[in-house]
C-alpha cells in the first residue's frame, strides 16, 4: 500500500495534475488524461510511455 504523504505530493507526469488510487492500490488514475499508471511493489511506475488507457465504465465516467 502507498503512503499517505507519498500520495499528496505525486501528480500525473503527463498533466500534472492529480492522482487517484483504486481500492486494490495496483494503480493510479488520472482522470483529465485518462491515463492509468501501474503500482509494482509499492512503488509507482509514473512512466507516460508506459501508461494504460483508464477503462471504460458503464456510465462513461470513472
Amino acid at each position: 500500500m502507498l503512503s499517505p504523504k507519498l500520495l499528496e505530493i505525486l501528480a500525473c507526469p503527463r498533466c500534472k495534475g492529480p492522482l487517484t488510487v483504486p481500492s486494490d492500490h495496483a494503480w493510479l488514475d488520472c482522470a483529465a488524461c485518462r491515463l492509468r499508471y501501474r503500482v509494482e511493489q509499492d512503488i509507482p511506475i509514473l512512466l507516460i510511455d508506459e501508461a494504460a488507457p483508464l477503462p471504460a465504465t458503464r456510465e462513461g465516467r470513472l
